[in-house]
């Protein structure tokens, strides 16, 4: 065994949250789907982010983000997603910016992120070293435009 093997078998063992990001406007959880459920939420989605993976629906942003149009949830059957008793808009998730593979932290000017950005949530110190603020919604605009695949799912919010 190696020197971090051997370090990393000290740490406490934590479950791992699985590296998916749920729709927004989760009112239930998506156990509460059923056999039932016809996956409304995928056919409306206007940006065909919504896919159906193990039976429940994840948000893959790897070409378009969340507008929030609120389709999903009105459609919900199942009322799993349900605008009337969440209309938050925002998406539980956490993104952050690999400083290695961004262009702009490697001295390129690079605003992909920035241009497609509807909450003015990334910020340029100058023309580079962007980062990704507060007041993100998790919409992940940013996420399918980065030329060097540098914005990367952090986990849950």
């Amino acid at each position: 065994m190696d020197r971090r093997g051997f370090f990393g078998s000290l740490l406490p063992k934590t479950k791992k949250e699985p590296n998916v990001i749920r729709p927004p406007y989760l009112a239930k959880s998506f156990l509460e789907c059923g056999d039932s459920c016809n996956f409304e939420c995928a056919s409306v989605c206007e940006e065909q982010i919504i896919k159906i993976v193990e039976n429940k629906p994840i948000l893959d942003f790897s070409k378009r983000g969340c507008s929030f149009c609120e389709k999903c949830g009105i459609e919900c059957s199942q009322k799993v997603l349900d605008i009337e008793l969440n209309n938050q808009k925002v998406i539980k998730a956490t993104f952050e910016i690999d400083v290695i593979k961004c262009l702009s932290w490697n001295k390129t000017i690079c605003f992909s992120c920035k241009d497609v950005c509807q909450d003015k949530a990334i910020k340029f110190y100058g023309m580079f070293n962007p980062e990704i603020l507060a007041n993100c919604t998790n919409c992940g605009f940013c996420v399918g435009v980065c030329p060097s695949d540098a914005i990367k799912y952090k986990g849950l919010s």
